[in-house]
């Protein structure tokens, strides 16, 4: 159930809630769409976006046997029992937020419109603090495993 729970959460704020904040932020009406090009180079980045989201949390539960949800120490379902080191977690530490973050750039060509920035900034610097908070507990759960990971892998894509 705590699983359940973790996906719908996570759902719901990512690929919902923040979008949704970002449109009403920008003063777009509902529905809007912006010209066939623009819709096009959103959908590039927004559809890629949350399958590597996806992917992420797929693998995370079959490989890592546990889930991404353990925001700022509060632990909404059970934590991963295996560092994962491949599949999305082969070329990025983070490709849950990787993808998120795509997703999001998306919905920002999508509307159009500089106000969304805001939101998109203050998610970045709220999830990098999540982050850092995620990589201490991961070095004291897995080691010096994690800590040989963290150097050859990139936090998001790039070192």
């Amino acid at each position: 159930m705590r699983n359940t729970i973790g996906y719908i959460l996570g759902f719901l704020i990512f690929a919902i809630g923040i979008p949704a904040l970002m449109w009403w932020v920008s003063g777009r009406p509902f529905p809007w769409a912006p010209a066939l090009a623009w819709v096009i180079i959103a959908l590039i980045m927004m559809i890629p976006g949350l399958a590597l989201s996806i992917w992420s949390i797929v693998h995370m539960k079959k490989v890592g046997e546990g889930n991404p949800f353990d925001a700022y120490n509060y632990e909404i379902a059970p934590r991963t029992k295996h560092l994962m080191k491949n599949g999305p977690y082969g070329f990025s530490r983070n490709p849950m937020l990787l993808g998120i973050y795509i997703y999001d750039i998306g919905v920002l060509v999508w509307l159009q419109n500089w106000w969304p920035l805001i939101i998109f900034a203050i998610e970045i610097i709220l999830l990098s603090l999540q982050v850092r908070a995620e990589e201490r507990r991961l070095e004291t759960d897995f080691g010096d495993e994690y800590r040989a990971y963290k150097l050859s892998v990139p936090r998001y894509l790039i070192k």
